[in-house]
Formats: C-alpha cells, sequence, structure tokens
C-alpha cells in the first residue's frame, strides 16, 4: 500500500460533461490514494495536455488517463489512438469511461488498446462506485508505470 509520503497520482479525465467530472471529482475526494485530478474537455485539449503544448506546458505527465469517447472535436477514439501510437505516451493506462455500451465502440477501444472498458451508469450512487473500484483497483492494487 502507499504511504502518506507517497507523491500523488497524477490523473488525467478527458470529459466534456460538467455533471461527470463533478461525480468524479467528489468519487476521488475522499480516495485512499493521494491524486491530482486534472480535467481536458476536448480531445484537442487532452493531446495538448499530454504533449505539454500550449496553456499546458508545465502539465504532469498523467499516471492513468480517463478517457470518454464522445468528446467534441477530435474523439475519444482518436485520442486513444494517438497515446497508444505515440512511443512517449503509450504506457499510460487508459480507461475508456463513456456512456456507449455498443460492442463496436468497446471492440474499437480494446483494439485500439485501451486498458480497460467501463460504462457509465446513469444512476449517482453506481457511477460513485465505479470511481471507487477504478480507485481501488487502478491506484492501490495495479503498479503503474514510471513517469
Amino acid at each position: 500500500m502507499h504511504d502518506g509520503s507517497a507523491r500523488p497520482i497524477e490523473i488525467l479525465m478527458v470529459e466534456d460533461n460538467p455533471s461527470d467530472i463533478r461525480l468524479t471529482i467528489e468519487a476521488f475526494r475522499d480516495a485512499k490514494v493521494r491524486n491530482n485530478l486534472h480535467v481536458a474537455y476536448t480531445g484537442d485539449e487532452a493531446m495538448e495536455f499530454l504533449r505539454r503544448e500550449g496553456a499546458h506546458q508545465g502539465a504532469p505527465r498523467p499516471d492513468l488517463i480517463l478517457l470518454d469517447l464522445n468528446l467534441p472535436g477530435k474523439s475519444g477514439s482518436e485520442v486513444l489512438e494517438e497515446i497508444k501510437g505515440d512511443p512517449e505516451l503509450k504506457r499510460i493506462p487508459v480507461i475508456v469511461l463513456t456512456t456507449s455500451d455498443n460492442e463496436m465502440d468497446i471492440q474499437r477501444a480494446y483494439d485500439l488498446h485501451a486498458n480497460a472498458y467501463i460504462t457509465k451508469p446513469v444512476d449517482l450512487d453506481k457511477f460513485i462506485g465505479i470511481a471507487e473500484a477504478v480507485e481501488d483497483f487502478w491506484l492501490s492494487v495495479a503498479k503503474l508505470p514510471a513517469r
């Protein structure tokens, strides 16, 4: 387990829905592991953050990415494809967290090397439960690659 002196886990959430962002922030606020949750509202902004371009020049490298597929402009699938095709970024685990339970979206995400695919529930308590499960597994159990 992590101790209090461990550095915080850097999480990039790529999401354009303010309600889902707020719920995720809430769920991670009480997390057992210290974390910094950063938000990119579009696919283009996510890539700027990851490449430390423009307004994101001082951005930390994320340890984990939560990626919605339905984004304005560049889609989540395009972002996933860019991340996994980039030698500097491809080791960062990407969890697709989206409303789609379409089998083709699921297949495409895994074809593009997503590390997990989770369908967002509409129920508030279930959404918080999923965020807590992500936190439990990815931040407490799984070993993340060094930055």
